[in-house]
């Protein structure tokens, strides 16, 4: 399809989906509601088959693609977690798949990658464009790009995320009163965000961000795409977007409360409570809407508040850097 996807497309796709990908659960903590001031309830994606929310938007794109694309393959650029998604993907149904990375992409997602039975090229993150680095692998090899956030079906499988939350909520009795989503391109939230607008429409979506890679915050407020600088540091690497897509900024900028930035130590605090409480190993940008909350940054008090923590592909020295930060 072309343009934004409705509510109808996100239902096609969990349909779509089915069977291919886990639904993850909905889990609560004690504790967790007793700090935030509220009702937590937190969408748990390492779980997920490739340990992110990725293979649900990769999956259905690829579903979608008319069988002569699919035997020409699929091509796509990514910093690990959604080039994990479209490799298996791929695997599943049979494609060539060829991943674009950047060098300094963690060795956990390279490998899980390769695993996979995907090809990967290397390139140098600050000074490739990769979106015209995907377009020319794919016009050698015929592929089809299947981009990491800026594509409606891609968007509309993301958007799955946010349907069984609310769903799981309301089964437990209860309505979100917000969410708080991980946030690079925008993808995932804009999917959130359209579910959310049919089956909680009274629910604020917050996007949450790395400080020093907030471009979703600073745009929202502009009201206009704001790149990154590129200055702050690379912790959380999957969502070090340059700025926010053209699509899915077109969909969030008219549909979310606003965006928060958190620190390091936000996030390093919220990897160690995802770990020893709920029994998570969150990746850094994994764990910054369950930062945000924790921070009082995005308000639960008195509140029903949903938390995604998005992936948990995290670099055992990374891992082991937040277990033993201060705090």
């Amino acid at each position: 399809m072309n343009g934004v996807p409705g509510f109808a497309e996100i239902e096609a796709a969990a349909a779509r989906l089915r069977g291919r990908i886990l639904r993850t659960p909905m889990l609560r903590h004690p504790l967790l509601d007793e700090i935030a001031g509220g009702t937590v309830l937190v969408k748990p994606e390492p779980l997920q088959k490739t340990g992110s929310f990725k293979l649900r938007g990769a999956t259905n794109a690829a579903m979608l693609l008319p069988p002569a694309a699919r035997r020409a393959g699929v091509v796509t650029h990514s910093s690990g977690n959604h080039g994990q998604a479209v490799a298996a993907a791929a695997h599943m149904l049979g494609m060539p798949a060829l991943i674009a990375m950047p060098t300094d992409a963690p060795r956990i997602k390279r490998e899980a990658t390769r695993r996979w039975g995907a090809e990967i090229h290397e390139f140098d993150r600050h000074t490739t464009d990769r979106e015209a680095l995907a377009e020319r692998l794919a016009q050698e090899r015929g592929a089809t790009v299947l981009p990491p956030f800026d594509h409606p079906d891609v968007i509309a499988g993301q958007g799955t995320l946010a349907m069984e939350l609310a769903e799981d909520a309301k089964a437990a009795g209860l309505t979100l009163d917000a969410l708080a989503v991980c946030t690079g391109g925008g993808g995932l939230t804009a999917g959130c965000a359209l579910a959310l607008e049919v089956l909680a429409p009274a629910a604020e979506v917050w996007a949450v961000e790395p400080e020093g890679w907030d471009d979703t915050r600073r745009s929202l407020e502009a009201g206009q795409r704001i790149a990154n600088d590129g200055s702050g540091d690379g912790l959380c690497d999957s969502l070090l977007s340059r700025q926010p897509g053209a699509l899915t900024f077109s969909i969030n900028h008219p549909r979310l409360a606003g965006g928060v930035a958190v620190t390091e130590a936000e996030i390093f605090a919220a990897m160690r409570f995802a770990f020893e409480h709920l029994k998570l190993v969150a990746e850094p940008g994994g764990a910054v809407a369950l930062a945000a909350v924790l921070a009082g940054k995005v308000e639960a008090r008195g509140r029903t508040v949903g938390v995604v923590i998005s992936g948990g592909n995290v670099d055992p020295a990374v891992f082991a850097r937040a277990l033993a930060a201060p705090g």
